[in-house]
């Protein structure tokens, strides 16, 4: 009897104590629901001091979207272990701001940690950067050490200073890549190659130790297009004599010299930077267009453009109205299925494509292209989708970025309207296919495939046996067809000869200048450009329309977990702590896993790309 009481009283004691865990977890629960609540519904507005200098530091290079899952960045920012990258358009939207808040008395511009854009990006910054100037209010632009982008930006300020220790380093434009052939040849691969185009450059490195003629000709062309562009938009921004910014790059180490080594002084000599200064000196210049923080007098008062940006959004909503141009963001590879920004999926932005036909508020769509290429497949079932669009009546515009070329041609030459800045890359119209095979390689270890089918294709897909002549005469022939389907589809929607498509065709690169002469593109102009010209399609008069934004969002899942971080951390908790940093080793796989990506991430369900290597450094 004594033995049973024990088990009854254990197990009462037991299930007593889950029952007080259950209550326990039921009221954290509760707790957590009551702050992401409470976070939700009490969001104000940040105070803002009533005299500031807006501190704009771009960190990273310049995008146009965010890489990566937008719920893997959301958390990955709030424990601050985001890659460093800064959109376009948050620049010039607290620009646009900025420009008639009383509260902003000035503008400074931090470039220290500023990495690359591309010179488009550039141009388009600048424009916002001159526009704001309108409003009388100064421009500083400071950095430790300027970048050759980085001083594109900094050469609309008023004021240009730099540190003492600091450096200007100009490299110009060019484009280098490795090459695989001998590698290739004594791993005993046969890297079986389908092109059509001269100029069709991306195998290149599979064939070839180096540089074709065709490429060399096509990107020196390139290169110096865009190195005139540089150097003219600077010299004139900071009213240089021409030629200044060349004889300091192609001259550096004379000029450095005879500033008996000093680089910083070479720059202040040409007239590059206007002062010298430290960082308590720069403070105390900008303290005299902002006055004193109000928590610090040894600082200048200022409010990060993050934090101006969430507050102006805050209090003005969006640019929402009943009748909406909604804008399409597509930057990256082109691959096919679904995938996260920072990459073209063909299914998720078809989807995006897809949500834009059936909100009756959009009556137009600015397709905003930054893409190199990829999939044909994956950039036919966009197309599809635009040409779906045009069919509902809702007029489409292709707004071309720093690049807009082979497969992201492919997806703006159906658009009704491309406008493309001078200093975009695009062409490139050509078509590739590879696919590898290492049965030599296996020889060599004493492997060998053998087997038997039913018609001359069985096994022929396999990498461990050799591609037969049939099956490289089909490759070829599907690439063939392919390149057909390209120009074919620019000379219908170009209204052009066939012929004169692929004599510029070819995969040959332009320049945005150079695609306007050749009719590639109807227009230059800026994004803001083809916003206009959308709503002039569809018929909206200026200031009768909104602009929406459509991409991918969280679930509300995702949501309300990005709520409760951010109630935590605003709460006080360190949410970083909570995250094991990464080991030495950690870090080397994710960098070798990103840089096998490049090629594994290539899905087209057929084997077939139009793809540039557009880089331009």
């Amino acid at each position: 009897m004594s033995s049973r009481n024990f088990l009854v009283r254990l197990i009462s004691s037991l299930w007593h104590g889950v029952d007080g865990v259950r209550k326990i977890l039921h009221l954290l629960l509760l707790v957590m629901l009551f702050l992401i609540f409470f976070g939700a519904v009490s969001g104000t507005a940040p105070i803002l001091p009533q005299q500031a200098a807006l501190f704009i530091q771009p960190v990273g290079p310049l995008v146009e979207q965010l890489d990566g899952d937008s719920y893997d960045r959301a958390v990955a920012e709030l424990l601050g272990d985001a890659p460093p990258q800064t959109l376009v358009q948050d620049i010039i939207d607290a620009l646009e701001f900025a420009k008639t808040d009383d509260r902003i008395s000035a503008l400074h511009l931090e470039l220290s940690a500023m990495g690359g854009g591309g010179l488009s990006k550039l141009r388009r910054i600048g424009v916002a950067i001159e526009d704001f100037k309108e409003s009388g209010k100064p421009v500083v632009a400071s950095a430790d050490y300027f970048s050759q982008s980085a001083y594109h930006l900094a050469a609309h300020a008023d004021e240009l200073y730099m540190h003492p220790e600091g450096m200007v380093f100009m490299q110009g434009y060019g484009g280098f890549r490795s090459y695989y052939k001998e590698a290739i040849d004594t791993l005993r691969l046969d890297w079986n190659v389908f092109r059509v185009g001269t100029h069709k450059s991306f195998v290149e490195p599979y064939t070839r130790m180096d540089m074709s003629p065709e490429d060399r000709e096509s990107r020196t062309r390139l290169i110096g297009q865009f190195w005139t562009m540089y150097q003219q938009d600077v010299e004139a921004a900071r009213e240089l004599p021409e030629g200044t910014i060349d004889d300091f790059a192609q001259n550096l180490v004379a000029h450095v010299a005879a500033a008996k080594g000093d680089i910083a002084v070479a720059s202040r000599e040409l007239g590059l930077v206007d002062e010298l200064v430290g960082h308590a000196e720069l403070r105390a210049i900008l303290t005299e267009y902002a006055g004193e923080d109000s928590d610090d007098s040894t600082d200048y008062s200022s409010v990060h453009s993050t934090d101006y940006l969430g507050n102006i959004r805050l209090l003005h909503s969006n640019d929402v109205q009943d009748e909406n141009v909604a804008v399409i963001v597509a930057v990256g590879n082109i691959l096919n299925g679904s995938q996260p920004s920072g990459t073209i999926g063909g299914a998720s932005t078809a989807g995006l494509l897809r949500r834009a036909l059936s909100d009756d508020s959009v009556k137009a769509v600015v397709l905003r292209v930054d893409s190199p290429g990829g999939s044909v497949f994956a950039s036919e079932v966009i197309a599809h989708e635009i040409v779906a669009l045009q069919a509902a009546g809702k007029p489409v515009v292709a707004s071309m970025g720093s690049v807009a070329a082979s497969g992201g041609y492919w997806i703006s030459v159906v658009a009704d309207q491309i406008i493309a800045s001078p200093a975009t890359v695009t062409g490139s119209i050509g078509v590739f296919g590879m696919f590898p095979t290492y049965q030599r390689t296996l020889e060599a270890i004493g492997v060998t495939t053998d087997g038997v089918g039913t018609t001359p294709w069985a096994g022929q897909l396999r990498p461990d046996r050799e591609m037969s002549e049939p099956m490289k005469e089909l490759f070829q022939l599907i690439i063939g067809d392919a390149y057909d389907d390209f120009i074919s589809g620019v000379a219908d929607q170009r209204g052009m000869e066939k012929d004169f498509v692929d004599s510029v065709a070819q995969g040959q690169i332009w320049t945005g200048q150079d695609a306007l002469e050749h009719g590639l593109v109807d227009t230059l102009g800026t994004f803001e450009d083809s916003v206009r010209a959308a709503a002039e399609l569809a018929g909206l008069e200026e200031g009768d329309y909104g602009r929406k934004l459509i991409e991918i969002s969280l679930s509300p899942t995702e949501q309300m977990v990005l709520d409760l971080l951010a109630v935590s951390s605003s709460a006080g908790l360190n949410i970083e702590a909570l995250v094991r940093g990464r080991s030495a080793l950690e870090s080397f796989a994710n960098r070798l896993e990103a840089l096998l990506a490049g090629l594994s991430q290539f899905n087209d369900p057929k084997g077939v790309y139009s793809h540039c290597f557009c880089e331009i450094d």
